[in-house]
């Protein structure tokens, strides 16, 4: 750790603990943005499109409706159980069901904090990598966190997601089987239970891209298993795009290609420091696309869809957190315009004795303070699963 001692504040400069970070050949934190290269998964009923699935089951000489019947059974009723189809012919289901409905996520572990509203799932893939995702139920709606990839290529030196690298992108079917199971669950009323007068049906109701990896890094299936989130059922799983919030660090031109999608999702910038000087230490990412590209990027999503930008910054005692980055901060997002962006400070998850530590309540309430008088939208965003290592930039997949 070093630190800047020629001002009165107090500057900690961002270094990893514990572990050493990937460089490449110029000594600069590595980026992976390539997936590397594995055995892929099964194809699933979810990596298909409607009409790739009629064909499937076509190809299996089996009529094309039997396509929206298996469709039903797995978006509406969250089984990928033979037995639960009877409206199937016994002749044959469990293999149409073994063919169509393979198994993608395993159990590993899980772990439940909150009181029971929260729980993180360890799920193990088919080729034995490991990925998390946690539910949590919160007044009025329930919420799933899930991931994308298999590690992370961004090299982040907070992150323990990205301190073994980037294993695997995940298949549509994948990330969209994270909800499914998650449903099961809460179906069987494994998630707390409904407060008293609340209303909420027991599904999830609101999906996060904020587990592991980074979503634009995994463009295609990320996008395509939100339009099969978002498709009515039984073709998806009839969510509302307004409550799926996709999150990244700032690959400013998937940032760009996801505004011209047309799906309404929320987006997420990753910002963590308005200026770059810390954030290239910060973000390893922002080496390619500095802060105001990323933000240039986030105002035009904006003009593109509608649809407020969050701007997620963990607080970071003595290294982030200074009153004059907040003053910055609000310059840069009211220079291009009001009205379009909200932020959303994290208070980090404390290590005793890590230079990654929360920041002290007066140091956040002065941040805070500083964004709203400037005319900025803040609200202190509401973690979960910190017992349980399941809060943002704890998710490690560890065995």
């Amino acid at each position: 750790m070093t630190e800047i001692t020629s001002t009165p504040v107090r500057q900690v400069r961002p270094a990893t603990e514990g572990w050493s970070q990937k460089l490449d050949a110029e000594g600069r934190p590595l980026l992976q943005f390539g997936s590397p290269k594995r055995g892929k998964p099964p194809v699933h009923l979810a990596d298909l499109t409607a009409a790739e699935r009629v064909e499937r089951i076509k190809e299996l000489g089996l009529p094309g409706f039997r396509a929206k019947q298996l469709a039903t059974h797995y978006f509406t009723h969250y089984t990928s159980d033979p037995d639960d189809m009877t409206d199937l012919p016994a002749a044959g289901r469990e293999e149409l069901v073994a063919g169509l409905l393979p198994p993608l996520l395993t159990e590993v572990r899980r772990l439940e904090t909150d009181r029971g509203d929260t729980i993180k799932f360890l799920w193990r893939l088919h080729d034995g990598a490991l990925v998390e995702s946690v539910l949590m139920r919160y007044p009025g709606r329930i919420t799933l966190c899930i991931s994308s990839q298999a590690g992370c290529g961004m090299n982040c030196p907070f992150c323990a997601t990205g301190q073994a690298g980037l294993t695997r992108n995940m298949s549509t079917a994948e990330i969209v089987d994270q909800i499914v199971r998650a449903n099961r669950a809460l179906a069987a009323g494994e998630l707390g239970g409904k407060k008293r007068g609340e209303t909420t049906p027991e599904r999830v109701s609101n999906i996060v891209f904020m587990g592991m990896g980074e979503p634009l890094a995994n463009y295609a299936r990320v996008v395509q298993a939100v339009r099969t989130m978002i498709a009515p059922q039984p073709e998806g799983l009839g969510m509302s795009a307004r409550g799926i919030t996709v999150s990244t660090v700032g690959l400013v031109p998937a940032i760009k290609k996801l505004a011209a999608e047309d799906i309404p999702v929320t987006f997420a910038l990753s910002l963590h420091a308005p200026d770059d000087q810390l954030r290239d230490e910060l973000i390893p990412v922002n080496s390619r696309w500095k802060v105001d590209e990323a933000l240039d990027a986030a105002r035009a999503y904006f003009d593109a869809t509608g649809r407020r930008v969050s701007i997620e910054y963990a607080l970071i005692k003595d290294m982030n957190d200074h009153g004059w980055r907040a003053e910055l901060l609000a310059e840069k997002l009211n220079a291009r315009g009001r009205g379009w962006v909200h932020v959303n400070p994290i208070p980090l998850n404390p290590t005793p004795g890590s230079i990654w530590t929360a920041s002290e309540p007066a140091a956040q309430a002065e941040f805070v303070r500083r964004l709203v008088d400037a005319g900025v939208p803040t609200t202190i965003r509401d973690t979960r699963g910190k017992e349980i290592d399941g809060a943002c930039g704890q998710l490690a997949a560890a065995d």
